[in-house]
């Protein structure tokens, strides 16, 4: 457990925070153009947030801002003139969300190798990523990240956006000769390459296994994101795939928040991990979809809310697509993390139950969530429609916001 003192010491380091970091975007001297605009319209939040509870006081971030503006509104005063990166999320139909940046994911990347074990990531091992490159953060971030610990890292791209377009369209031997396609690529640099971390998707992770021996292609760590992941498949994972012999670190992130990081799984767990953001840098809160000012209780699932606090990108509020179990403090975080991450309830829509933990499952968007988990559980497809087929859905799982 986590003491009274440490939490209240955190809740004091992530206010001092919040307020410097309030202080610069809302600074004409060094603020970006949007917020300065938006408190010129609205209220001066260096007078008026002064600690966490007070950014309720802002609105929901929206999305739109991210589609619809120009990036450049985004650049704080400070910053102007130096070029920035673009980092995409979603798009898999019209356009993207776009987060610019500067450093701010080798600062996360740094700050997340602290977590991880030189036994499973070896100083000096090559990585392989399995993912979406392109314009997306996770890239960079994962080079990054196995930089810092004076690796290299080989990559194997996939492009979920156009898996989502095939899979649509019920194009489904094509998908599965793309997911056929990225796999024998990472089988091809395990076969020739020595390799000491894998990062990849559930789902890419469990075929890749199907065709090599992890263990004795010389893999020790795994990272997994892009996409939740229900216990079962955690213990699948853990005990099947990797044997128990390969460090496991599933992550839960996106662009607009960097990576969240998990905790060593414990048998109370049963397989469902809680991860903790990178508090002070962001904040997630796990709030009343009928009244998002309220949190719900610990052990009580409700939407996702996250709160970015960088000097390159504020984000206040912003209701992720996501909903979650609201977890309690654990060593070494002394905050709230999230579990059970799944997709959020379309409006009008309903989880189908889940036979193994007595909740209910989404259906997730793109055509291969509910099907997928029927499929798994022996049940038919919804709503009368066939099922995707075995291996279609592989390399459309993750989110397309990594």
């Amino acid at each position: 457990t986590v003491s009274p003192e440490a939490v209240a010491a955190a809740r004091d380091q992530l206010n001092q925070h919040l307020r410097q970091i309030v202080a610069w975007h809302f600074d004409p001297a060094t603020g970006s153009p949007f917020w300065l605009d938006w408190a010129s319209k609205n209220f001066d939040p260096r007078k008026e947030v002064q600690s966490v509870e007070d950014l309720l006081k802002f609105p929901h971030f929206q999305d739109e801002f991210l589609r619809d503006l120009q990036p450049e509104v985004w650049v704080p005063a400070a910053f102007k003139g130096r070029p920035f990166n673009i980092f995409e999320t979603g798009g898999t139909t019209g356009m993207p969300k776009q987060r610019i940046g500067w450093d701010d994911y080798k600062t996360d990347s740094s700050a997340f190798s602290d977590k991880i074990s030189v036994a499973h990531f070896p100083r000096g091992g090559a990585w392989l990523m399995m993912g979406p490159t392109g314009p997306r953060r996770l890239r960079l971030a994962i080079e990054h990240l196995a930089n810092v610990r004076g690796s290299s890292c080989y990559f194997i791209d996939l492009d979920p956006r156009w898996v989502k377009k095939v899979l649509a369209a019920k194009k489904y031997q094509e998908a599965k000769d793309y997911m056929a396609h990225v796999v024998d690529q990472a089988a091809t640099i395990l076969k020739h390459r020595k390799v000491t971390g894998l990062f990849t998707t559930p789902k890419l992770l469990e075929a890749i296994a199907e065709k090599v021996n992890l263990w004795d292609a010389g893999i020790r760590g795994v990272f997994c994101g892009g996409t939740s992941m229900k216990p079962q498949e955690v213990r699948f994972i853990v005990e099947e795939l990797l044997e128990g012999r390969i460090g496991f670190y599933p992550t839960y992130g996106n662009t607009l928040m960097g990576l969240a990081a998990s905790v060593p799984l414990q048998p109370e767990d049963q397989f469902s991990g809680p991860y903790y953001a990178p508090q002070p840098r962001a904040i997630l809160r796990v709030v009343n979809p009928g009244n998002t000012a309220e949190t719900v209780s610990y052990g009580e699932f409700g939407r996702v809310e996250l709160t970015t606090l960088t000097k390159e990108f504020f984000m206040p509020r912003f209701l992720e697509r996501d909903e979650a179990i609201r977890r309690a403090p654990r060593p070494p975080y002394a905050w709230d993390g999230v579990g059970d991450v799944r997709p959020a309830v379309r409006e009008g829509a309903q989880h189908p139950p889940d036979r193994r933990l007595g909740v209910e499952l989404p259906d997730h968007a793109g055509g291969h969530g509910r099907q997928a988990v029927d499929a798994h559980l022996g049940g038919g497809a919804a709503g009368g429609e066939q099922p995707v087929p075995e291996g279609a859905d592989v390399v459309a799982e993750g989110r397309d916001d990594a």
